[in-house]
């Protein structure tokens, strides 16, 4: 295909940028993509706002042409190009471009996905079978109607009276993890690190089990040094919290492997999980790569999710974020250092976390301090390298 539609841009740049257009679609549609990524697709390639508008099903969306999901109560202007989900039915999808004629590849992108867009409706409102993840996208829609959710959490495997938490990683489909039961260990986490199958159809979300062992994937990782101390630090290290328990104990939960970033939302009841949802895409911007706590729990931030409505992700970066990556580059173990000194409790407590000797690093922050411009060793310099090493995440593109 790849080869068909250069050869076609070399004859006509429409053609082949109009076969390049149907080959996304038809890998979204064996993916089996949910809506949201659908007219994500059709507003990046088509350079301007997309939207469905689906009055007889209640579906709304709408997303910018830079991918940003930005819905909007005002009705689509009907001289934007449009397509509609069947043949004799009514415009449904848009593309918001006004005051010119709409294009052959704007036309491509619109029956393509509209055709996918009506897959999917036919499988999330009512005629999916049991096992379609496509699911996991109408039960954490808010604009989906209550009936449609429910329908989606029964279907699951859920019990529309339990409680359940979304969570969003960084690098796959959104996942929702059943809340544990009372006999199972205390909850409020889900383990250290709530590992999360990356292995799944892109946009497609999966439900993890509520017991038993998820798959044959490997246990999660042993958690971190107890020195990382209780709450979360503005950039604390991945498993401050419990142990997940051995997969297969009674009650122990399932067994779910991480890849990656992931943003934890709060368990809440079945048809509250759009609110879950936010959080936990809120909650994954803080999380980090090595070094860095991967996993983030949306009710651990407390006011430091406040940060998240103030710094827009790829916004410039402060003049402290720009200290610490041109110092980073100088010295490869700055950022691990840094961040065990910010998540720790003590100097030696940094000094055990990465495996040096305390007078190792003590060199260390020396030179640090004098590369960032400020001390890291005093109460008010710490907190600002905290504060730094959370808006380098924050301002992640």
């Amino acid at each position: 295909m790849k080869e068909l539609a250069g050869r076609l841009t070399a004859l006509d740049p429409d053609a082949g940028a109009a076969v390049q257009v149907i080959a996304y679609f038809d890998r979204l549609a064996e993916s089996r993509a949910g809506l949201e990524a659908l007219v994500r697709g059709a507003a990046v390639l088509a350079g301007v706002p997309a939207r469905l508008v689906d009055g007889e099903r209640r579906v709304q969306v709408r997303v910018e042409a830079d991918g940003t999901r930005r819905d909007s109560g005002s009705p689509p202007d009907p001289a934007w190009p449009s397509a509609a989900l069947s043949p004799d039915g009514v415009p449904a999808l848009w593309l918001e471009r006004a005051g010119a004629e709409p294009s052959v590849v704007d036309a491509v992108i619109l029956e393509r996905a509209a055709g996918a867009v009506r897959r999917v409706l036919d499988r999330t409102r009512g005629r999916a079978p049991a096992d379609d993840p496509a699911l996991v996208e109408t039960l954490l829609d808010a604009t989906a109607p209550e009936s449609a959710r429910l329908h989606a959490a029964r279907r699951l495997g859920l019990d529309p009276a339990a409680r359940a938490r979304a969570l969003a990683p960084a690098d796959g489909p959104p996942q929702v993890v059943p809340e544990r039961t009372a006999d199972e260990p205390p909850a409020g986490r889900v383990g250290a690190e709530p590992n999360v199958p990356l292995a799944g159809k892109a946009g497609a979300g999966t439900v993890i089990p509520p017991t038993g062992k998820f798959g044959a994937g490997p246990a999660a990782p042993p958690t971190r040094k107890a020195a990382a101390g209780p709450g979360v630090p503005l950039a604390g290290k991945a498993g401050a919290g419990p142990s997940v328990p051995p997969a297969g104990r009674a009650g122990a939960g399932p067994t779910i492997p991480l890849a990656g970033r992931v943003g934890v939302g709060p368990a809440v009841p079945v048809l509250r999980l759009p609110e879950s949802w936010d959080a936990a895409r809120v909650a994954l911007r803080f999380a980090s790569e090595e070094p860095g706590r991967r996993v983030v729990h949306a009710e651990e931030l407390g006011s430091l999710a406040l940060l998240a409505d103030l710094v827009a992700p790829g916004a410039e970066p402060p003049a402290d974020v720009l200290a610490l990556e041109a110092a980073a580059a100088t010295a490869p173990w700055l950022l691990a250092t840094l961040d065990a000194v910010a998540s720790t409790t003590s100097l030696r407590a940094a000094a055990t976390e990465i495996n040096v000797h305390h007078s190792t690093l003590q060199d260390r922050l020396t030179h640090a301090e004098h590369l960032l411009g400020w001390p890291v060793r005093t109460p008010q310099g710490r907190f600002r390298l905290q504060l730094a090493l959370t808006l380098r995440h924050l301002t992640r593109p």
